[in-house]
């Protein structure tokens, strides 16, 4: 076997550090877990890979495929407000902007309405005397004298990192670089600029995209240095992608100078998993649920492709309240996310109801049952108590969980509650799966889309341990758990194609196109997209392009998104796009408006390149026999019922084409399937258990 065919992903997560390691030319897949080291997250990074090399006797120097990395870093920061210290420059007169927000109350009856702080406040918030109006037309540049006060302000605040963004400056983004260029020319720090960002139009959208890329600037920067520079001493052969929130990969230099983009890094790449495994599967529609430590994630793949969104809103205050966030204006997988995995603390209300999440326990101290200092039951010491997890098997044995702690975590609720223990934790159980299956409902409403009977995939460490039962709230008969289910967001990145995704606003009507420009236009960010996919080891001919508008009737304030084409160069008329636009306007709206103008606001060009991808293995039907049980225990499922003796499997031993009824178990190292009562499993010759609800 040659060194080229290893390749290495991570992924960290709110509670677990995964690591995979591929044979590109077996097809195998090792893996390891490891608890995510928050105050520094490269500890637990280094031990993953270290313990998975040391069982797979595989050096480092073997790894010259770039490794692929997933992160939820600046997810976290921004949500815990642990950002580095940013200043803002802007234009004079608009240094209010980040708390004026776009005027918007997300609860109109609500008088004490919050919002979360801006990731810059107002004392880093600096004005500068300059002016481009919104034809992009320059009116005032800078002086100097009044950029040498500007510099001398940044200096004295001790920023850690500056964002720059000015009035009309996604149109003409000039006054912009120059200041840009200015500062760190004089203070050698990292500065962005809105226009290379988010250059688009609304001027809230664009700042706080900007502001949050500066925020976090200071955390990526040194760590992708630090990582780097461990993987060099160590031997490593591969350079660093980092997995992007559309469901791309770029090099780790970009990733560092656009760090908000990495936002939904992780579960983008679960997105991205879900897809390979539908194809394989030959699943063209099915519902991505992936459940870890910390939240659950549930995303519609549909056509065999997860729906992307142009905004993604992160940090809010009230997680089912949209507006309460930061609306950043970054390309992202479209997905509901909600505070409910294995270390989500429980809790009885001021009214006596138990209550799940979205506090989580997290990698410290964990749930109770981790014997780590938690006291508060979590998710995961209710699914102990329930039998649902052997305490002595979690993660292979390596991290045996104490079932006494979380029994003394979990009747501190249930007195509350005047319940039993066991009671309690069924709740607990129960609660988890309806927050989880409402939440999954609702992204679907909001979608237009019915969720009923719709095929699931689980994965994650906690998502085949809860998949049946959010399959039963949702009237789905078909549950699929995927090979390696516990780290298939970190595999996701080793099938993720090399994308990017950029977008310019110049508003045009149709009707009055002006081409050139549109074509100068779209010439600069072709330029963008290939220097980007070349840096992440792309070949120039290899890079693809997609186009896409984003226009709406003239008049509106509101624009959708309408993909119309691909190539080399845009090969559209208008009537073409008026078409798109109208069919599109229709499926959302439910009819278009004849005899009115459509306006193009923003230009979308999608870059990407196939990447050393492998095929999905098709799913085809082994030799049918019956599973040999490895033992059985008691497990209570449902709340109220006593406990069944349930059927224990262990996974390695399963093979294509063995079958088994419900309720059973099926343990591995790194995850747990919870067969409940009424289903069936039959093993798919791709290894992924395929659970069928009785029809009776």
């Amino acid at each position: 076997m040659t060194k080229d065919n290893w390749r290495l992903a991570v992924d960290i997560g709110g509670t677990f550090t995964d690591v995979v390691l591929l044979n590109d030319l077996t097809g195998e897949v090792s893996v390891e877990k490891t608890l995510t080291t928050p105050s520094s997250p490269l500890e637990a990074v280094r031990k993953g890979i270290k313990d998975l090399l040391a069982v797979t006797q595989v050096e480092p120097k073997d790894i010259t495929a770039p490794i692929v990395h997933a992160t939820t870093l600046i997810t976290n920061a921004l949500i815990e407000g642990k950002t580095g210290r940013a200043a803002l420059v802007t234009t004079s007169g608009f240094g209010d902007t980040l708390l004026i927000r776009d005027e918007h109350r997300y609860d109109m009856y609500d008088l004490q309405i919050e919002f979360p702080e801006p990731p810059i406040p107002r004392n880093m918030t600096f004005e500068i005397f300059e002016r481009t109006n919104a034809n992009g037309d320059l009116i005032q540049e800078p002086s100097d004298e009044d950029l040498e006060r500007l510099i001398g302000e940044i200096r004295n605040s001790d920023a850690e990192s500056v964002a720059v963004c000015l009035i009309n400056s996604y149109i003409n983004p000039s006054n912009e670089k120059y200041i840009a260029d200015r500062i760190r020319e004089s203070l050698n720090i990292p500065v962005c600029v809105s226009a290379e960002i988010a250059p688009q139009i609304r001027e809230y959208p664009r700042m706080i995209t900007a502001a949050c890329n500066a925020a976090t600037m200071p955390l990526i920067g040194p760590y992708l240095d630090e990582l780097q520079n461990w993987l060099t001493e160590e031997g490593f052969g591969g350079s660093v992608l980092m997995m992007l929130s559309n469901g791309g990969v770029v090099s780790a230099e970009d990733a560092a100078q656009a760090p908000i983009r990495l936002v939904e890094s992780g579960p983008a790449a679960g997105a991205l998993a879900a897809r390979w495994f539908a194809r394989g599967l030959e699943e063209d529609r099915l519902l991505a649920f992936d459940m870890g430590g910390t939240t659950a994630k549930a995303t519609l793949i549909d056509g065999f492709e997860p729906e992307l969104t142009n905004t993604f809103e992160v940090a809010r205050i009230y997680r089912f309240k949209k507006g309460s966030g930061f609306p950043v204006s970054v390309p992202s997988v479209d997905l509901v996310e909600i505070g409910a995995g294995g270390g989500s603390l429980a809790k009885a209300d001021q009214f006596g109801l138990l209550k799940v999440g979205p506090e989580s326990a997290g990698a410290e101290p964990g749930p109770a049952s981790y014997g780590q200092g938690g006291e508060v039951a979590a998710v995961t010491d209710a699914d102990v108590l329930l039998g649902m997890l052997d305490p002595n098997s979690f993660l292979g044995g390596d991290m045996p969980l104490d079932a006494s702690k979380a029994e003394e975590a979990v009747s501190v609720i249930s007195e509350e509650l005047d319940l039993s223990e066991l009671e309690t934790a069924a709740g607990i159980h129960e609660v988890v799966n309806q927050n989880m299956s409402a939440a999954a409902r609702m992204h679907g409403v909001e979608r237009g889309i019915d969720l009923r009977g719709i095929t699931l995939l689980a994965f994650g460490g906690a998502g085949p341990v809860h998949a049946c039962g959010v399959a039963e709230l949702l009237e789905s008969s078909k549950v699929i758990f995927p090979v390696n289910a516990s780290v298939l967001s970190a595999f996701g990145t080793l099938v993720s194609p090399v994308r990017i995704d950029l977008a310019r606003s110049k508003p045009m009507l149709l009707n009055k196109l002006d081409e050139a420009l549109r074509d100068n236009l779209l010439d600069e960010l072709r330029l963008e997209g290939r220097r980007v996919l070349t840096a992440a080891g792309v070949s120039e001919d290899a890079v693809n392009f997609k186009y896409g508008v984003d226009a709406r009737y003239e008049g509106q304030g509101n624009e959708i998104t309408v993909w119309v084409g691909e190539g080399e160069t845009w090969a559209v008329d208008s009537d073409a796009i008026t078409s798109m636009f109208e069919e599109e306007y229709r499926r959302i709206y439910g009819l278009a408006i004849p005899d009115v103008g459509i306006e193009v606001v923003t230009w979308r060009l999608s870059a990407s390149a196939d990447l050393l991808l492998m095929d999905p293995q098709k799913d085809t039907k082994g030799k049918s026999e019956e599973a040999i049980s490895d033992g059985k225990r008691q497990v209570i499922f449902n709340r109220g019922e006593l406990p069944i003796e349930t059927s224990v499997y262990k996974r390695n031993l399963l093979k294509p084409g063995m079958f088994f009824n419900g309720p059973a178990i099926v343990e591995e190292r790194e995850t747990t399937s919870v067969i409940r009562p009424g289903w069936s499993v039959e093993v798919g010759d791709n290894g992924s258990l395929v659970a069928v609800k009785d029809s009776k």
